[in-house]
């Protein structure tokens, strides 16, 4: 799988799924008036899926605290000092009945998290079989367990694994900034193996921890040309989170968030583009804005791993407002 950036042949060629886009390209679009890209996104997401239906998730941390990793942003680093406290993976037992809350709620993808740089293969054992046991609920599964080693997708796949998740984060030019104790690289190396293994993949980025417009451009170019690209992309924005390294970053203004969520809709016409993490600090007429730029997938619930969410009677208050439905 390559992940060089190419640019299209022609105008047709970039309008095309199988379209290469350049970050100049993104950058442009990133440009425009901002109701002209919203236009034009809303324009693509309509001919691809229903604009008034929305896919939701839920999201919960099997193991939270005590990672390895250097990760500036990341509340779990047992390096920093942000009050989250190491626990031991949950039972299994546990996981279910939260999968069947999830269903009951609405929830049509049951995502599991842990943190760890990447699963031991002794370690992974029980979360399998909470694969399979959240599986045979009827819902999607997908996991963020980290860095895989070799056999181990497949041994996922073989379990029921619909989606796997591993971000690539940020801009490459821009990675080391942020994260110290790997490269962006070892994470296309996961996911490569993901999808050699047959399983979707769900791989987008944060935005807000400082990088540049064309940053921002420059990862949904390495995004969109994955070949294919992800089914799924979270676009996350920035939680600033007490000592973590970017505790003091600023916000970012709310139109360029919706700018990246229009851009990555523009590039990736049949993925489903999900808000995830900073949800809650958008307004409902954010949110309204970002569903219309094209995002049609939500993370559900009360907490994204550690942050917190957007509270299940207020999501279902809003989506009854705008007249969405779930799927």
């Amino acid at each position: 799988m390559s992940h060089t950036l190419a640019a299209p042949q022609s105008e047709a060629a970039a309008a095309t799924l199988a379209a290469r886009w350049t970050t100049a390209q993104i950058t442009a679009l990133f440009d425009l008036p901002f109701m002209d890209l919203v236009f034009r996104a809303a324009e693509v997401h309509r001919q691809h899926f229903d604009p008034n239906a929305i896919q939701r998730s839920t999201l919960l941390s099997i193991k939270t605290g005590g990672c390895s990793e250097d990760c500036g942003y990341c509340s779990q680093a047992k390096r920093y000092h942000t009050g989250v406290e190491s626990e031991e993976l949950m039972a299994i037992e546990e996981v279910v009945e939260k999968a069947k809350l999830a269903k009951a709620n609405g929830a049509s993808r049951f995502c599991m998290g842990a943190a760890w740089r990447g699963p031991k293969d002794r370690e992974l054992v029980p979360v399998l079989e909470m694969v399979k046991q959240v599986k045979a609920l009827g819902l999607e599964t997908c996991v963020t367990l980290g860095m895989l080693r070799e056999g181990q997708a497949a041994k996922l796949k073989e379990a029921g694994l619909d989606y796997y998740n591993h971000n690539i984060d940020t801009a490459p030019e821009f990675y080391a900034s942020v994260i110290g104790t790997h490269s962006q690289q070892d994470r296309f190396d996961t996911i490569d193996k993901v999808r050699d293994a047959g399983i979707h993949v769900c791989s987008g980025g944060i935005v807000g921890m400082g990088e540049s417009r064309r940053g921002r451009a420059a990862m949904i170019a390495q995004l969109a040309n994955m070949d294919p690209p992800p089914e799924s992309v979270p676009i996350n924005n920035l939680v600033a989170i007490e000592g973590t390294p970017l505790a003091d970053q600023p916000p970012l203004d709310p139109f360029e968030f919706i700018r990246t969520i229009a851009a990555a809709r523009i590039t990736m016409p049949t993925s489903y583009v999900r808000l995830s993490a900073g949800r809650r600090e958008l307004t409902d007429e954010g949110q309204a804005l970002a569903f219309m730029a094209g995002a049609n997938s939500i993370f559900y619930g009360d907490k994204l791993l550690t942050t917190g969410n957007p509270e299940v009677e207020g999501d279902e208050a809003l989506l009854k407002r705008l007249g969405l439905k779930s799927v």
